[in-house]
């Protein structure tokens, strides 16, 4: 069983930047990739990030491509997003996952956090 717990949300101005934290703990949550997803209201919970236990960061949508840095700390068994330029279309429920991935894809969520309320005020 992997616990997964998100932290750094909160109000931002459209063009700041916010960072997201989350902490994996139990079982074999070294392992997993560890991803971020967010989730406005009304539409389906959408891929942001990953990065694998070995430091390889998959691919990022264009939405965030740019703006968005995801990194991961094995030490503290925390990976991170910092967003950059952020815009009020970013605004969601953000989910930390730990999954699994098929090549550079994300094929599988194991674990989620409980989500982190992220909201950019134009």
């Amino acid at each position: 069983q992997v616990q997964l717990v998100e932290s750094g949300g909160g109000l931002v101005q459209a063009g700041g930047s916010l960072t997201l934290s989350c902490a994996a703990s139990g079982g074999t949550s070294g392992l997993y990739t560890l991803g971020w997803f967010h989730q406005a209201p009304g539409k389906e919970r959408e891929f942001v990030a990953a990065i694998r236990w070995t430091g390889t960061v998959l691919s990022y949508p264009d939405s965030v491509k740019g703006r968005f840095t995801v990194s991961r700390d094995n030490a503290k068994n925390t990976v991170y997003l910092q967003m950059n330029s952020v815009k009020p279309e970013d605004t969601a429920v953000y989910y930390c996952a730990a999954g699994i991935t098929r090549g550079t894809v994300w094929s599988r969520s194991d674990y989620w956090g409980q989500g982190t309320q992220v909201t950019v005020s134009s």
